[in-house]
């Protein structure tokens, strides 16, 4: 049976765990400090929060950072070494889980927001965050979701509506 893309993915974030937490907690990477750390913090303030679901949280830097100006913000990812640094970084919950069981109800919460920033793998895990929307956020609530514009992002190809794999070119299969 054929591997899926997101499966490589998620593969390829376990093989590569350690070196992007380091690589987060050394802010070396440029676009982060320079433009999306910023944007994606203020599109959830902008939205006036008292609870927010970091989905896709990988080492929880944007929990901890949202829980000094929000209060009650939670973390998931499925990477367990992800979030095994999160909790050695901060006391706030962090669980372990795939978009498939948050959209099944695993995780007992509702949320003023969700936010993923740049945590959708590839179509099937989008309708599973969307789809758990339904019951995770509160009547108003919001769903935030920062990622690579279709027009910085399809290369060569002509610009359209509709659904485009993404690439992860330079991220190691190691």
């Amino acid at each position: 049976m054929k591997e899926s893309h997101e499966t490589r993915i998620i593969d390829s974030w376990r093989k590569n765990a350690t070196p992007w937490a380091r690589a987060v907690q050394a802010q070396t990477i440029a676009s982060r400090r320079l433009v999306t750390n910023d944007a994606v913090i203020s599109a959830v303030l902008d939205c006036r929060p008292t609870s927010v679901l970091d989905t896709g949280c990988g080492e929880g830097w944007l929990t901890r950072q949202l829980s000094l100006l929000v209060g009650n913000v939670t973390g998931i990812d499925v990477i367990p070494e992800l979030i095994a640094e999160a909790r050695r970084l901060s006391a706030h919950r962090f669980e372990v889980m795939t978009y498939d069981e948050l959209a099944s109800g695993a995780l007992e919460l509702t949320v003023d927001l969700m936010v993923c920033n740049f945590s959708l793998l590839g179509k099937e895990s989008a309708n599973a965050v969307v789809d758990a929307t339904q019951t995770l956020l509160r009547p108003g609530g919001h769903l935030v979701i920062q990622t690579l514009h279709p027009l910085m992002a399809c290369g060569d190809v002509a610009y359209q509506d509709g659904w485009r794999e993404g690439s992860w070119l330079g991220f190691d299969e190691a």
